[in-house]
């Protein structure tokens, strides 16, 4: 399962954003460090094709695809050296697979910012910071550790040098691992190294309904923020985590209208959700029938015997082929038997890239 630590300084909104993901009960008190262990909560991915294909089938059952989200207490500047909880939660961030970071897009006097003024960019360079020194610490004892293997002639020891020499200078000159533009193979060479900041980051631009939002007013502080997100080639969404959780509480019918009376134009956790799909270069395929319909999350670009291991790991060893249709052909069609019989269920092999939406059936040895 998907692993997604939300991040950010003390009192921007994680845990108001969690309680709304997971409907948890977490504490979201207006101050620092009031979520000292990390909250877990796993949240079902919305995903209306998945509902209509239920319907088509009539599943007593439907499994949505899941994301497990980790509600990570803020960090402060210095974390990297241990202020704060700083050690603590930095090994909490490098168990997951992605980092969702919250960032306060409004103004309001009633609610304290821990530096005592609202501004993204610095807000953003300042966990960026923490977690490119954290990694900068990793990088250089790692690096010590193999003096040894690469006096000794040691091939692999030297590669894996040359590796984070380049990392090194990237995070030296202020940047995140991610950005040092390494091939797949050299990626590959210090993935166990979990660096922080070769994680895909999400950021979470969280707004209030009524407030002083940062994208409503001109003061170019909006406009920063974003500048800043096409330079680090990042994915943002908005989110408005104190109405999407004061909308756990009401009917799924009455949300939209709602959300159209506090001003608030889209649902900001499916929008998050998507925007944590694409940061991660996911996507979704579905099975179906009467006992149930479920939805399945693999890399961008999977075969169809790596989506079968999804299921089960027998399906990527025996796989012989599988049948596939588009979500919504099968849809218009009305029945799998009906799609077969008009010839749109295709074949297909071990060489076959799976696309976002498609219905499959995997047959095996």
């Amino acid at each position: 399962m998907l692993k997604i630590g939300i991040v950010g300084l003390p009192n921007v909104g994680k845990s108001t954003l969690f309680n709304a993901l997971t409907k948890a009960a977490v504490p979201a008190e207006n101050y620092p460090f009031c979520t000292i262990d990390p909250s877990v909560g796993v949240v079902g991915v919305p995903d209306e094709r998945l509902t209509k294909l239920a319907e088509l089938s009539k599943s007593e059952k439907t499994i949505p695809a899941a994301i497990e989200f980790v509600d990570i207490a803020g960090l402060v500047k210095g974390a990297s050296e241990g202020e704060g909880l700083g050690n603590q939660f930095l090994s909490h961030i490098r168990e997951v697979d992605a980092i969702l970071e919250m960032v306060r897009f409004f103004d309001d006097p009633d609610v304290t910012h821990v530096h005592g003024e609202v501004d993204p960019i610095k807000d953003i360079e300042v966990i960026n910071l923490e977690l490119a020194l954290a990694d900068k610490e990793s990088v250089d004892k790692r690096r010590e550790r193999l003096v040894r293997d690469i006096k000794s002639g040691n091939k692999d020891a030297a590669a894996e040098d040359a590796v984070l020499a380049k990392v090194a200078q990237t995070l030296n000159n202020g940047l995140l691992a991610r950005q040092a533009e390494l091939t797949p193979e050299e990626a590959k060479r210090i993935q166990s190294m979990n660096l922080l900041t070769m994680k895909p980051i999400l950021y979470a631009f969280n707004g209030k309904s009524g407030g002083h939002n940062l994208n409503e007013l001109n003061d170019g502080r909006a406009k920063a923020a974003y500048e800043l997100m096409d330079a680090l080639k990042a994915e943002y969404v908005h989110v408005d985590a104190r109405t999407e959780h004061e909308l756990n509480d009401v009917a799924e019918g009455d949300k939209n209208s709602f959300r159209q009376e506090l001003g608030v134009q889209v649902d900001g956790l499916v929008d998050l959700i998507r925007g944590a799909y694409r940061t991660l270069g996911l996507i979704t395929f579905f099975t179906t029938g009467p006992k149930e319909s479920r939805a399945w999350t693999v890399p961008n670009g999977a075969l169809a015997p790596d989506a079968g291991a999804a299921i089960h790991n027998d399906f990527k060893d025996k796989f012989i082929r599988a049948e596939v249709i588009a979500w919504d052909k099968l849809l218009g069609d009305g029945s799998w038997s009906a799609a077969r019989d008009k010839g749109d269920i295709r074949t297909e092999g071990k060489t076959y890239p799976v696309v976002d939406g498609d219905v499959m059936v995997f047959l095996h040895s």
